[in-house]
């Protein structure tokens, strides 16, 4: 059997049946394509005259779908037969089609292909193509609620403590959008998108983050070291809990050095490796001054 689908075969079609078939994939048309296209459909369509700049604009319609272009070429001769037009000018196919809405479908393949080229040109500090990414999806019908939520993905997996700032300026983008609506709140999600692409880049949280589950599911759940416990009643004091507690305030530089905070059957953990980039490079060096102090109070 043959089948044709709009969609990644890898999302719509099941494994078994897809392991067992030949894939094509067929790749959208080119302007010169379609304007070969378009040559042909005419000759099936004599009494409609195209005038100068009218082929460009469909192709851009069209938006290298065939089947799109055809439509809209079956469209304009039934709207200028009805409003008795011998020829067609850029402003009859304005006024005559209905506002094109990009090649752009909200759950499969285009749709992730898009998002991922947004999120990719974020990363990739290329403020001009994550723009162009932004607007493109807004353009063809995506949810700007849907772009702020993965705006403020990005801004705590590819710029984190390297510019904390990104994920508040996000946030209030968001925030502004909800209030505004569209078109006017879009802005702000453009502000956003070019301010996350600017910033300093560090996925150290995100990897930090990462490593601590893996840490955890692959260990026991160890019981909280005594020291570390609340003590809220009076049975809960006397067996010990919060007992030798240092409070770090009252420490010099408020930092308990040599204090342990992890599970006794723990040794000390490093999840969190700060870049050299942005605020990072401060914490890195706040970070070792603090282990430095740990190592002296553990020679003492």
């Amino acid at each position: 059997f043959i089948g044709a689908t709009t969609e990644n075969p890898s999302f719509e079609v099941v494994g078994a049946l897809l392991s067992r078939a030949q894939v094509y994939v067929l790749k959208s048309l080119t302007p010169d394509e379609l304007g070969l296209l378009m040559q042909r459909a005419l000759h099936e369509l004599p009494q409609l005259k195209l005038l100068e700049g009218v082929g460009p604009m469909l192709a851009a319609y069209a938006d290298g779908d065939a089947r799109k272009l055809l439509n809209l070429l079956e469209q304009l001769d039934t709207a200028a037969r009805t409003a008795q037009v011998e020829a067609i000018d850029t402003a009859f196919v304005e006024n005559a089609l209905a506002q094109s809405l990009r090649r752009f479908d909200k759950g499969g393949e285009a749709f992730y292909d898009q998002i991922s080229a947004l999120h990719k040109s974020v990363r990739g500090s290329a403020p001009d193509a994550a723009l162009y990414w932004l607007v493109r999806m807004l353009d063809g019908g995506a949810d700007p609620r849907y772009l702020g939520r993965r705006l403020i993905r990005m801004a705590s997996e590819d710029i984190g403590l390297a510019d904390p700032r990104a994920l508040g300026i996000t946030l209030d983008a968001v925030a502004t959008y909800e209030r505004l609506g569209s078109p006017e709140g879009e802005l702000a999600l453009a502000e956003a998108c070019l301010y996350l692409a600017c910033a300093p880049k560090s996925n150290a949280a995100y990897v930090a983050y990462n490593a601590a589950r893996a840490f955890v599911q692959a260990n026991p759940s160890n019981d909280v070291p005594i020291h570390l416990r609340n003590a809220p009643t009076k049975l809960m004091k006397e067996l010990g809990y919060g007992r030798a507690y240092r409070y770090a305030h009252d420490e010099p530089e408020a930092y308990a050095a040599g204090e342990r905070y992890f599970p006794d059957d723990i040794t000390e953990q490093h999840f969190y490796q700060p870049t050299p980039r942005g605020l990072e490079g401060k914490i890195a060096d706040k970070l070792a001054h603090l282990r430095a102090l740990d190592d002296e109070a553990g020679e003492a």
